[in-house]
């Protein structure tokens, strides 16, 4: 009898399940091999004080999982700390530590508590101008327009809390603060939509929100004592990567902000979340992210002055994926290869010979391989030959003329009304004998922006004549060696960006005391250190000290500014200099930079890989600033040497250098492809008949030809100068004008080849060979062999035919 009851209590408690929630779930659910709290510290400075944590788990896949809610968070001594879900208050003053537990795996943080007892003051700047930030109240699209909004200004992101309260406060006094009865005032009463609102309900009656409002003016609105107020230092936004399995998977994210005074605070709550990416990660006004569809995305939060990011990467549900082996060739393979493994992709597989050498002539020296080139290379079957060609094109004078055709774009080299034609080209000559003699690259920026004297004597003062607006130069500046557009901090702290107006008229300040004045050659300017010459903050009008971009304030006294930030700019001190410009050659190769635009660095357009970013400029740095050096590695890794043909799982990419891309020619470079293969010569203003396109100085210069293929015009330094898209415009004047059949007819190759012995088949080749370093397909030449089975006159037409259709294709047009 017992035996049976024993039976039925087991089969009941089978069926009942496991007696403790999960339990099932967790013995089936792969164990995470990682654990992770954020923040990695507490620190909690006064009753008001409080921390989030969040909980995250790694398993062996690189899977990511929020598993705060699972998670046990227990406190060593809880008569320090209160825990409420997973929040942490203060409770009594002392140090001791959070154990969050989860999967078998332990993590322990560090608690600090201060001042539990203490009930500090609202701030004006610190507690409620950032519910103006997180209501959306100062933005662009309401109060913070230039005019305001409805009678009411607040200025764009706060960057003017003075005048901010000035106007809550001394504006439409009694009605916007009602000070007597403050649930009455006009700033409580729209935003909680009690009366009518443009914007509608911004916040909800009795919410944190606006319990912070109303204490404020309840305690007759305070302003700060700005001396003794800590300033926001930092923001950190946790975690910073997380890899979500599947649509509707979710992850929490922290924000924490750190303070001068050596105090944090968890201002989530007070965070302006972003994505640049809601189809594939979207982030609620909480933080809370959301996964959709398979992709990647970047979700950033504002606080104060300070834009912060964290990438996203959502893949299906379960994906299944076998990472094929494959060789690497360099530091960058294996750092393209880590991202690619993350986003479950597999890379194509090489290019052949046959692309390889054209590929990499166009990219190197700007032109394609000739006939002979392109035969020597293939013949060849020694290893290591693709390397050796590699070398041999980095030691080709074309290779610094390409360069060359690119530095004077950013630094805009062309005639004006300012620059003679004269002064132009000794400018270009300078730039291409530093280029030729392999200059590196710091050195030259040093030269060049600290440069002072004649305009003819010493060239490279040229740039200072671009423009002697020094608000325009100074963003130039920023823009051409760091790759930052801070136009927007001119007028306003930056929306997505780190750079107040602060940060950009103390960099300004550097080009206040440029001196010009004319030589005896009218045609020529001198360039001096004036000695004097400030820069106004137009907030104030206050005197701005000289400032680096995101670093320390020098001494200039006695100094020539210039040549203080220029030593600066050049160095391993700047973090954008080396990385900037390694971004730009990496474009160069790849027709998309690891941040694009390669001219637009910024929180919120984040790099496609941040670590192969680092490592380029830490590497491009370390070698002297070579740029060759930088050349060599890239071309020698198998990402560049990779295959355009797409596999299934890189189909859709575009960003992670999982395939190689179809990239038309740029313009001069097509140009000079369509004169060799013609064996045709051009001649420019300027230069000697025969010169090739690259080597036009003047950026006043150009063809129809240039101008209908987009190149630059050198009017600003924007990467967005040089246009690649293909137009209607440029088929049109390939299929019809006179570039193309001109230089078939005037060049001869097809009377050559019809002169040559050989079969129709060898002529064929020939042409296959000389404008797309390649044999025809069986099939290619099965089609066309029937065109010349006239005679020798019907022959030459067909084969001049062939020869304009081949220029005509996107197999020439476009590298690949």
């Amino acid at each position: 009898m017992t035996r049976i009851r024993n039976i039925i209590l087991l089969a009941t408690l089978a069926m009942l399940g496991p007696a403790v929630p999960g339990a099932r779930a967790e013995q089936n659910e792969p164990k995470p091999v990682k654990l992770d709290a954020f923040p990695a510290s507490i620190h909690l400075s006064d009753a008001r004080d409080r921390q989030m944590i969040v909980a995250r788990a790694t398993y062996a896949d690189g899977i990511t999982r929020d598993v705060t809610a699972e998670a046990a968070i227990t406190p060593a001594n809880p008569a320090l700390v209160r825990l409420d879900g997973a929040t942490l208050h203060p409770a009594a003053d002392g140090e001791t530590t959070l154990s969050v537990a989860f999967g078998g795996q332990t993590v322990a943080v560090p608690v600090k508590v201060e001042h539990a007892g203490a009930h500090p003051p609202l701030s004006f700047r610190l507690d409620v101008m950032p519910v103006f930030m997180k209501a959306g109240c100062n933005t662009g699209s309401c109060h913070g327009a230039a005019r305001g909004k409805d009678g009411f200004r607040l200025s764009l992101f706060g960057y003017d809390p003075a005048g901010d309260l000035f106007r809550l406060t001394r504006e439409m006094v009694g009605r916007r603060i009602n000070l007597a009865v403050p649930a009455e005032s006009t700033l409580l009463e729209k935003a909680t939509g009690a009366v009518p609102h443009t914007g509608g309900k911004k916040i909800e009656p009795g919410s944190e929100p606006y319990q912070t409002l109303r204490a404020w003016i309840e305690a007759g609105v305070p302003d700060d004592d700005v001396s003794k107020l800590p300033t926001v230092v930092s923001v950190e936004l946790s975690p910073d990567k997380a890899v979500l399995d599947g649509e509707k998977a979710t992850q929490q994210m922290t924000v924490r902000a750190k303070y001068s005074d050596g105090t944090d605070r968890d201002v989530t709550s007070l965070a302006v979340f972003l994505t640049n990416n809601e189809t594939s990660a979207a982030v609620s006004p909480e933080g809370l992210v959301t996964a959709g569809a398979r992709g990647e995305a970047f979700v950033m939060a504002r606080f104060d002055t300070h834009t912060v990011g964290s990438q996203v990467i959502v893949l299906p549900k379960g994906l299944a994926f076998q990472k094929k082996p494959e060789p690497e060739g360099n530091y960058i393979d294996a750092l393209v290869a880590a991202k690619l493994d993350k986003l479950r992709i597999d890379p194509s597989g090489l290019c052949s010979d046959e692309t390889f050498v054209r590929r990499v002539y166009l990219d190197v020296i700007g032109i394609p391989p000739t006939a002979d080139e392109t035969r020597r290379f293939l013949a060849a079957s020694e290893p290591g030959k693709r390397a050796r060609l590699i070398d041999e094109l980095l030691a080709r004078k074309e290779f610094s003329e390409v360069w060359v055709m690119n530095w004077a774009e950013m630094l805009q080299i062309k005639t004006s009304l300012r620059v003679s034609y004269k002064a132009m080209f000794l400018y270009y000559n300078w730039l291409a004998d530093k280029l030729a003699k392999d200059t590196p690259m710091d050195q030259m920026v040093r030269e060049l922006l600290g440069a002072s004297g004649g305009t003819f004597k010493e060239p490279a003062t040229n740039y200072y004549q671009g423009t002697d607006d020094k608000l325009e130069l100074t963003e130039n500046v920023a823009q051409v060696f760091m790759g930052m557009r801070i136009q927007c901090a001119q007028c306003h702290n930056h929306p997505f960006d780190r750079w107040t107006q602060d940060d950009y008229y103390g960099f300004t300040a550097f080009f206040a005391q440029i001196g010009r004045k004319q030589a005896e050659d009218y045609r020529e300017t001198i360039i001096f250190n004036s000695g004097g010459g400030e820069t106004k903050h137009p907030v104030g009008g206050r005197v701005m000290k000289p400032k680096f971009l995101g670093a320390e304030m020098p001494d200039v006294a006695g100094k020539d500014r210039r040549a203080v930030m220029a030593e600066w700019l050049a160095s391993p001190r700047n973090p954008w200099f080396a990385t900037s410009f390694a971004n730009r050659v990496w474009a160069q190769f790849f027709g998309v930079g690891i941040v694009e635009p390669v001219d637009d660095f910024r929180v919120s357009n984040p790099p496609s890989n941040p670590e192969l970013l680092e490592e380029l400029g830490r590497r491009f740095t370390a070698s002297n600033y070579d740029l060759k050096s930088l050349v060599r590695d890239i071309c020698n890794s198998r990402t560049y040497q990779r295959s355009t043909e797409r596999n299934e799982s890189n189909a859709t990419d575009e960003r992670n250098f999982a395939h190689a891309g179809l990239r038309r020619i740029k313009a001069e470079n097509l140009l000079d492809a369509i004169s060799l293969v013609t064996e045709t010569k051009d001649k420019f203003k300027g230069l000697p008949l025969g010169a090739r396109a690259v080597q036009i100085a003047d950026g006043a210069t150009s063809t129809y030809f240039l101008t209908t293929f987009g190149r630059a015009t050198r009017e600003t330094v924007c990467s967005c100068e040089v246009k690649m898209e293909p137009t209607l415009s440029q088929a049109l004047h390939l299929l019809n004008g006179r570039t193309v059949n001109e230089k078939i007819k005037d060049g001869g190759v097809v009377k050559k080849l019809m002169e040559a012995p050989g079969l129709p088949e060898d002529k064929i080749v020939e042409l296959y060979v000389r404008c797309l370093s390649r044999v025809p397909t069986r099939t290619e030449l099965e089609k066309l062999l029937p065109m010349f089975a006239g005679d020798k006159a019907e022959q030459e037409k067909a084969l001049g035919d062939l020869f304009w259709a081949l220029l005509n294709s996107r197999e020439f047009l476009f590298n690949h």
